[in-house]
């Protein structure tokens, strides 16, 4: 990803005032539950410098680090006596709002909405301190209507919301293929339908949409329906990895509590590697986290497919996230940002460091 550049102030004012429309996670509504349930805690544990941290996420698959972390207590356990409490979103807006009130002090969240929530107040709020997972999107189609690429031209794809991370993505890709589409109205050469994942599976079964761009489970839910992956994201970034999932946390939580922050840090690590050493005990785990949340199981015919094709990791991939908001710049949703300071990669490259493991990269974008 090329270096952090300027904005505008004029344009920054009127773009920031609709990014929380904009610039979402991946779209599963927009109401956030705290689940209402403490971890449990040895009676002997020590506290860290705090009673307890408030931690949010997404009843989805590419939070599984979270989802498992919290359901198997490897968060927990690196805490220690401060207790665990943890809240779900179903959207990127609710949480970095809920974030931004000190409803909750480190969430999981995809890359348009923590670029949204630094933006927004103008750098002053929100780090990115890790990585969760790369991957799992995937452009999925009607195999009667769409047999190739140049098949996609006048058909109708559906992503999540107008600006989220596939939104941008599937423009940008319409217009590597020399087509145009107006990126607001989503009318052009492909008309670009905005559809809540949760009824996307029903729009695509009713013919109303010819294929989605869109992230797990929901593109392995429209293949269980009969649709077909005619390209999946990763295929289009270098080494087939790019952010889905990051980590931040509240400035004021980071700079008051490191020592939890660091934990809970160690713990998400410690996380995924539990996870890439266990990969079919954690899916079960993560699917087990998900009826508790969500009521239903996902069938085996969604989860093993949708499961593969996720990575999880530690390296937030900071290179990816400035081409992401680029790709947002080209479809004119976002004046160019300035990114630089969204990342603060000290405490996990601390606990990578103390793990013997490597050290990630903030691209230039680490704060001083």
């Amino acid at each position: 990803m090329s270096a952090a550049r300027p904005l505008s102030a004029l344009r920054t004012i009127a773009v920031i005032a609709t990014l929380p429309v904009l610039l979402t996670a991946c779209g599963y509504g927009s109401e956030s539950t705290d689940d209402g349930k403490q971890a449990e805690v040895a009676t002997d544990a020590k506290k860290l410098s705090a009673d307890e941290v408030k931690i949010g996420y997404f009843p989805n698959l590419t939070h599984a680090t979270a989802l498992v972390g919290v359901q198997e207590g490897l968060l927990q356990k690196e805490l220690g006596g401060t207790k665990i409490k943890p809240s779900t979103f179903n959207a990127g807006p609710s949480e970095i709002e809920a974030l931004n009130s000190g409803s909750i002090d480190i969430g999981w969240i995809g890359p348009s909405p923590a670029i949204n929530g630094y933006t927004k107040s103008n750098g002053k709020n929100l780090r990115i301190i890790g990585g969760s997972a790369s991957g799992g999107v995937k452009l999925v189609v009607n195999p009667d209507k769409i047999k190739s690429v140049r098949d996609v031209k006048g058909k109708k794809i559906a992503t999540p919301q107008l600006g989220n991370t596939q939104d941008v993505a599937l423009l940008n890709w319409i217009t590597e293929q020399g087509w145009k589409v107006d990126a607001q109205s989503g009318r052009g050469d492909v008309s670009v339908v905005r559809t809540d994942n949760k009824v996307t599976p029903d729009a695509y079964k009713s013919g109303s949409i010819d294929g989605a761009w869109v992230p797990e489970p929901t593109a392995s839910k429209l293949v269980a329906e009969g649709a077909k992956v005619l390209l999946d994201e990763a295929d289009l970034w270098p080494d087939k990895k790019f952010v889905i999932t990051n980590i931040i946390v509240r400035q004021a939580f980071l700079k008051e509590h490191p020592d939890v922050v660091e934990a809970v840090l160690r713990g998400s690590v410690k996380t995924n590697e539990w996870i890439n050493a266990n990969q079919e005990e954690a899916k079960t785990s993560a699917n087990e986290a998900l009826k508790k949340l969500s009521g239903k199981a996902l069938p085996a015919e969604v989860i093993d497919p949708a499961w593969k094709s996720i990575t999880f990791l530690d390296d937030p991939l900071a290179a990816t996230l400035d081409t992401e908001a680029e790709h947002a710049v080209k479809a004119g949703l976002l004046e160019k940002p300035d990114l630089k300071g969204i990342y603060d990669l000290a405490p996990l490259n601390k606990v990578l460091k103390a793990e013997g493991k490597e050290e990630v990269d903030d691209a230039g974008l680490g704060a001083q």
